[in-house]
């Protein structure tokens, strides 16, 4: 476990927790080496001059006195290492999930990776602190008191190294059962928790059909399957915990009827009898110990290994020698994309001069969004290349690419904090006036002057406490604030009422002015002010052109215009 520790903490975070494993190897073995002064100490208070056993109390004294400063020394380290990491180990694992890519987080690993990134990582880091001792004493303490007894005479030496190899397997065979029952615990605790958030969320839903009870006999369902998965791992915990009191005390056993035996033999004498059975109990502690905190250590290991697998996961490659565009045209060259065995663009090819804009029309599954995100670069492509100004943009920094680029997406999300703090992510160190500005262009300034607080309104969690059309007028005031050359817009107001829709288009207009810009819509009306207009279909580009060249002939997109405006004609 402690391999997998260092390798999960990397090059910049292993070297203390190194030192600290260390320290407490040195700890325990100091611990074990105090106890063998017993030896001399017993045989002499026992002798016909017990006053001889004042060095080696004293001795006994200094290495106690040792022991004790090192154990402070590396339960501090572990503390404080513990502490440490756990904020240098949000940092490496946020920056990993920053350069992963999109892709990536699909299914539940959303809810896999907040998991991971509260109870993962205090349990993970929480093993330097509070566990990693005690582990390390377990091991190291006993095998350091058995060469002790080894050295003293081999006879009892070897009947205590016999022990070894029995609690090693006892431990390898209790993990290799829990292995089982620790996975099938963790999912159903995962589907329990997602079971009582569902519950809670679709509250209005399931009283508006009837279904409450229902749904609650399946949240209990869960909630039994974790209660049963608990009891199993408790039951499939006692033979380890069994076993090793029995080896436990079998050694002991061994060991007291064999001094037995020798000091009968007169091979040894009473008082180091004394010493090694008290050597042997020593021993005992710790070895019981493992048992106890065996369980959290297992746990421990299981978050370690998810984590290993996350951060072991490929990022998406950095350029060695990033190159800076110096004009925002953009260009598609035989580009071909797969998501896994499906190809959802296939040799597409299409630019954009600088300052232009481009509207990419389909239907849905087309691959029109896959296109805005392969330009973000939250993908790359499987061939082809995708550029802005001639350069590649997998050969751009990660973080001078995303300056250059503004992004309004159909469904926005807000993070829980004001209004303002949300518009301000799109440039941090804007002024006020600046900010001002962008929320009027963007005519936000009306939706913040109806809302109590005003500019320090909380938006909730996602945005809760605004519609759709109010975090869209935030999403699109960020983006004016940003002030990047690139912009693009996917599906912006294909869900939105006539008012909502009326005032976004109006600050899309402002956002679009002077920037090269690519837009995804359903909403064909939204289109016919494009310089440009490609229809992506059955991954590929079917008709380009300008819309009334695309009307005239007569083509798919015309078929996608006139179902668009029928509504329109019956009203």
């Amino acid at each position: 476990m402690i391999r997998m520790l260092l390798r999960v903490l990397g090059n910049e975070y292993a070297p203390p927790m190194r030192r600290t494993v260390i320290l407490m190897t040195a700890t325990a073995i100091v611990e074990g080496l105090s106890y063998a002064l017993l030896i001399p100490v017993l045989r002499e208070l026992f002798g016909s001059d017990p006053g001889a056993a004042r060095p080696w109390l004293i001795a006994f004294g200094a290495a106690v006195a040792v022991y004790a400063v090192l154990d402070y020394l590396s339960s501090l380290s572990g503390f404080r290492v513990g502490t440490t990491l756990l904020q240098g180990m949000y940092h490496r694992l946020g920056d990993h999930l920053a350069r992963l890519p999109i892709g990536w987080y699909s299914g539940g690993r959303v809810g896999e990776v907040s998991a991971m990134a509260s109870r993962g990582l205090l349990m993970a880091m929480g093993v330097a602190a509070h566990q990693l001792r005690p582990l390390i004493s377990a091991c190291v303490t006993p095998l350091t008191i058995v060469v002790v007894i080894l050295a003293f005479n081999w006879q009892l030496g070897l009947a205590a190294l016999i022990a070894a190899p029995i609690v090693v397997l006892i431990h390898i065979w209790t993990g290799r059962a829990m292995a089982a029952v620790d996975t099938e615990r963790m999912a159903r605790g995962d589907d329990a928790a997602g079971r009582v958030i569902e519950y809670l969320q679709a509250q209005p839903v399931l009283r508006a059909g009837g279904r409450t009870t229902e749904r609650f006999r399946l949240l209990d369902d869960s909630l039994q399957g974790v209660e049963r998965a608990a009891r199993r791992s408790m039951l499939a915990v006692l033979p380890a915990t069994f076993g090793l009191a029995f080896v436990v005390q079998a050694m002991f056993t061994v060991l007291l009827v064999l001094s037995a035996y020798l000091a009968l033999d007169g091979s040894v004498s009473a008082a180091e009898v004394v010493a090694i059975l008290v050597l042997a109990a020593r021993c005992a502690d710790p070895l019981m110990s493992m048992a106890e905190f065996g369980g959290k250590i297992r746990a421990a290991r299981g978050e370690l290994a998810r984590l290993d697998v996350v951060l072991r996961t490929e990022p998406l490659p950095v350029p060695s020698d990033p190159i800076l565009p110096r004009r925002y045209d953009l260009e598609f060259e035989s580009v071909t994309f797969r998501h896994g065995d499906r190809a959802v663009l296939e040799e597409v090819s299409l630019s954009v001069p600088e300052g232009k804009r481009l509207a990419v029309v389909g239907p849905s599954g087309a691959g029109k969004s896959t296109m805005l995100q392969l330009l973000a670069r939250f993908y790359d492509v499987d061939s082809g290349a995708v550029r802005i100004g001639g350069v590649d943009v997998r050969a751009i920094d990660a973080d001078a690419l995303m300056e250059r680029i503004a992004i309004v997406f159909q469904d926005v999300y807000l993070f829980d904090g004001t209004i303002e703090e949300n518009v301000r992510l799109g440039r941090p160190g804007a002024s006020d006036a600046e900010v001002r500005a962008a929320a009027t262009a963007a005519r936000l300034d009306e939706v913040i002057e109806r809302l109590p607080g005003g500019w320090s309104a909380d938006v909730g969690e996602g945005g809760a406490m605004l519609s759709g059309g109010e975090r869209q007028r935030v999403s699109i005031a960020r983006a004016l604030l940003k002030d990047a050359p690139i912009v693009l817009l996917d599906e912006v107001t294909s869900a939105l009422d006539p008012v909502n829709e009326a005032a976004v288009h109006e600050g899309i207009e402002r956002l679009m002015a002077d920037r090269t810009v690519i837009m995804v819509a359903h909403r064909l009306r939204t289109v016919r002010r494009a310089d440009h207009i490609a229809f992506l279909a059955d991954g590929g580009i079917v008709e380009q052109g300008s819309h009334d060249e695309l009307l005239r002939a007569g083509g798919r997109y015309a078929d996608f215009w006139s179902i668009s405006m029928k509504p329109v004609a019956s009203e």
